[in-house]
């Protein structure tokens, strides 16, 4: 039998999807699995979109540029000016996902070996894609009983090294919820200006901001626009996460140059998924703050609950719509794949993300999860309910087992 590669052997699986098989055995059993373990809303997709690939009148459904439709990349540009983003149409490159658009900034600013420091907990395919690309990641640890603030920048200090190429953040903050200060922001803008180091910046949820304090977008500091690569993506804030449409965004002509190279070998993103894009930049504002409001009011739902249940803890996420939670378990990917083969309560039962994807420093977040408070209400209900069942005849509840 050939040899499978070492890239493809040392890819992680994702903590998000990887116990969708167990998710799916249970429901063919016919119990009912309420999904916390995956950011896919269910709100209603803007009705401008669906409205727009249903008025598709093509004669032919055909490649696009490379880079994406142009009037799509300047409706984004127009977007992005209403959080004062100074950007134009050619410092924008569609991508067939936010994915995509790290994969490929990976791709074309780094090398084997070079190494980028990502606070942690971080999302997961941040790893894979280094691994893809051949960098490092160097973790620094941010902790659930301070609320994942940004560590020290003595620790990011610590960390650099003649390989060190860039810094990773994602604000807000998939899975903590984690919302950077302005104080934070500056302490990055710093380290990057003074070691001349990429910053990448996720800002996918930046509709998703629940403090007072404004979203600081990577673009918003000062003097170091040409090491700035911002990913994007439509997926969250219009609740269409299927049509697959992030945007890269860099005003780095050469890193534009690079990424170029590598749409133009995947040909182009897909058609009828940015017609639906360009359609959703429409979208009216009642649906916006619609569905902020939903969000802030199932974030106050979910976190009072956890709360509420014996031995669980989370802190309040300021942004996105995730949070990470202490449970008292020994072991949270053991307890999370016991939720799906071996418990039920009245023929229901919850999936989660076990937090230790979402680490790469070994041993760190093993009774840890994360949420995403994507369902309504009721449903956010149902699930804490089951949690706590869940957890009261849990072989490994170390609260009773230390009791």
């Amino acid at each position: 039998m050939p040899v499978t590669s070492q890239r493809g052997d040392s890819m992680p699986e994702s903590p998000i999807r990887k116990l969708v098989p167990l998710a799916n055995k249970a429901k063919a059993r016919g119990i009912k699995v309420y999904h916390l373990n995956i950011g896919q809303p269910d709100l209603k997709t803007p009705q401008v979109a669906i409205d727009a690939i249903r008025n598709v009148d093509r004669a032919v459904l055909e490649y696009t540029p490379s880079d994406g439709i142009r009037s799509l990349r300047s409706k984004l540009a127009s977007y992005y000016h209403r959080f004062n983003i100074d950007v134009t149409e050619e410092n924008i490159i569609v991508t067939t996902g936010g994915s995509e658009a790290v994969n490929f900034a990976f791709m074309s600013c780094l090398d084997p070996g070079d190494e980028i420091i990502v606070p942690e907990p971080a999302y997961a395919n941040y790893t894979a894609f280094a691994i893809a690309a051949g960098a490092v990641i160097k973790p620094i640890l941010s902790k659930i009983d301070d609320g994942f603030a940004l560590p020290p920048v003595e620790e990011f200090e610590a960390l650099i090294t003649p390989r060190t190429k860039g810094i990773l953040i994602c604000n807000p903050n998939n899975p903590t919820g984690y919302l950077y200060t302005r104080a934070e922001m500056n302490a990055i803008r710093d380290l990057v200006k003074k070691h001349d180091l990429y910053l990448f910046s996720d800002e996918v949820y930046r509709e998703f901001c629940y403090t007072g304090a404004p979203y600081i977008s990577a673009f918003h500091l000062d003097d170091i626009e040409n090491n700035v690569v911002l990913f994007d993506s439509v997926s969250k804030r219009y609740s269409e996460c299927g049509i697959r449409i992030g945007a890269l965004v860099t005003k780095n002509k050469k890193v534009l140059e690079n990424v170029m190279k590598f749409c133009q070998a995947r040909l182009s993103p897909p058609l009828l998924g940015q017609i639906a894009a360009e359609a959703s930049i429409d979208t009216p504002e009642s649906y916006m703050l619609d569905m902020y409001n939903e969000y802030v009011e199932r974030r106050k739902f979910l976190i009072d609950g956890l709360n509420r249940i014996p031995g669980v803890y989370s802190p309040i996420p300021m942004g996105a719509f995730y949070t990470v939670a202490r449970l008292p378990v020994d072991d949270a990917d053991k307890f999370c794949t016991w939720l799906l083969s071996d418990f039920e309560y009245e023929n229901q039962t919850i999936m989660l993300a076990p937090a230790s994807g979402f680490y790469t420093t070994p041993g760190i977040g093993k009774n840890e999860v994360r949420l995403a408070y994507v369902l309504e209400k009721e449903t956010l209900k149902k699930a804490l309910f089951v949690l706590q069942k869940a957890l009261e005849v849990y072989p490994g509840n170390t609260e009773r087992m230390n009791s």
